[in-house]
């Protein structure tokens, strides 16, 4: 089985417990217009160029005139030489396909560096979207002995079949109205709580993310209704609940990518952060920073 990887590298205690090597994976069926990854949304990966390096060179197609890639040439183009023939550093696809079977070699080789409790991270993207393949990895990873930690929006319908395959479940939930969740992000969040309330009731190691974006979700009374919200199912030992502020460290990362990024300038009070984390706190809910 292959999976589609746009990036990978190791991260201390961010993107789950330890150590970890981390595999983010292409393709998102949500849009978030603050994501800090836009190059891992497309399914089918993001043509990204890097601006000092672009010259007409970089395409024998000709797509390429005075730094500007004309991206209609890219979409019918179907050999792609300029990522596949070519040494040049103007443009480059996201992602990388690995064989399953080579993303556990080089988990194993790594056991080495799986200190303070860690292992591998599947995060994207969104991992569910190359669903069977990533059930395989994290079986084989399972037999290896390695942790498993996967960081996922929790909309699969299959998503509970991966409970058993899974150390720690990483589930970001976005907003609690399903109207402004569709409204901003594209997809509704329905299946997103029903994943999170059914891994709160079984599973021994869940966090629960909540991304604060400005205009979104740090309205007056959105506090109370996540508080509302998660009060139903994630007041237990098992589970943990992290804020997230905003931030634009992705923004050129977009226009990289030939996208329009869309976020208005703002940012996230820290009394807004902390008024939320006290009111979750109050309500028995266990919130930490990671």
């Amino acid at each position: 089985m292959i999976l589609r990887v746009f990036q990978k590298g190791f991260n201390y205690s961010q993107d789950g417990r330890g150590n970890r090597l981390i595999y983010h994976l292409q393709g998102c069926n949500m849009h978030c217009p603050w994501c800090s990854n836009p190059e891992g949304m497309p399914p089918q990966g993001a043509m990204m160029i890097d601006r000092d390096w672009l010259t007409d060179s970089c395409c024998p197609k000709g797509a390429v005139k005075e730094k500007q890639l004309d991206r209609r040439i890219c979409e019918t183009c179907e050999e792609l030489p300029c990522v596949t023939g070519m040494r040049q550093k103007g443009i480059r696809l996201s992602y990388l396909d690995h064989e399953v079977e080579d993303l556990v070699r080089e988990a194993v080789q790594s056991r080495p560096m799986f200190f303070d409790g860690g292992g591998v991270t599947l995060t994207g993207g969104e991992i569910s979207l190359q669903f069977a393949a990533v059930q395989e990895l994290l079986r084989r990873l399972g037999e290896e002995g390695i942790h498993r930690t996967i960081e996922s929006n929790g909309s699969h319908p299959k998503m509970t079949e991966l409970l058993p395959l899974v150390d720690e479940w990483i589930m970001d939930l976005k907003h609690y109205d399903e109207e402004i969740h569709k409204e901003w992000i594209g997809v509704s969040n329905a299946q997103t709580i029903c994943s999170i309330a059914a891994a709160c009731e079984v599973h021994p190691d869940v966090l629960i993310r909540i991304p604060l974006i400005p205009g979104f979700n740090d309205r007056p009374g959105d506090s109370e209704k996540f508080t509302e919200l998660l009060q139903r199912f994630a007041v237990k030992d098992t589970v943990r609940v992290e804020l997230l502020t905003y931030h634009e460290f992705g923004k050129d990362k977009w226009g990289q990518c030939g996208f329009e990024y869309k976020m208005k300038p703002g940012r996230i009070q820290g009394e807004t952060v902390k008024n939320m984390e006290n009111m979750l706190r109050s309500a028995g809910l266990h919130v930490v920073r990671t």
